[in-house]
């Protein structure tokens, strides 16, 4: 089993930056592609990013395009979602997923059988 732990979360204000890691155990993560999704109190599990294990590849919601960047680091076997301009409408748990051949589109969550335990992002002013 693969073990993704998530890190960075916390409390900020609207328009700062925050940056999230997720470490993975294991060493085939180079070739998973990874993905971040987030849910909101009472709201279903939303995708917010992907990436290709050929990191050539990435896919964005159409919420945080142009605000948010998934980017990998192979060699220290993580993951990062880089948040900019955050809005309150951010608020929600962050989750890192990871799979070594997704089923169906990236986007979807049952495409990955890994899953971190979330961290928290707070959005309020």
């Amino acid at each position: 089993q693969v073990q993704l732990v998530e890190s960075g979360g916390g409390l900020v204000q609207p328009g700062v930056s925050l940056r999230l890691s997720c470490a993975a155990s294991g060493r085939t993560f180079t070739r998973f592609t990874v993905a971040w999704f987030r849910q909101a109190p009472g709201k279903r599990r939303e995708f917010v990013a992907a990436m290709r294990w050929s990191t050539t590849s990435t896919t964005y919601a159409d919420s945080v395009k142009g605000r948010f960047t998934i980017s990998r680091d192979n060699a220290k076997n993580t993951v990062s979602l880089q948040m900019n301009d955050l809005r309150p409408e951010d608020t929600a748990v962050y989750y890192c997923a990871a799979d070594s051949s997704p089923t169906g589109t990236i986007t979807r969550r049952e495409a990955y059988d890994y899953w971190g335990q979330g961290t928290q992002v707070t959005v309020s002013s």
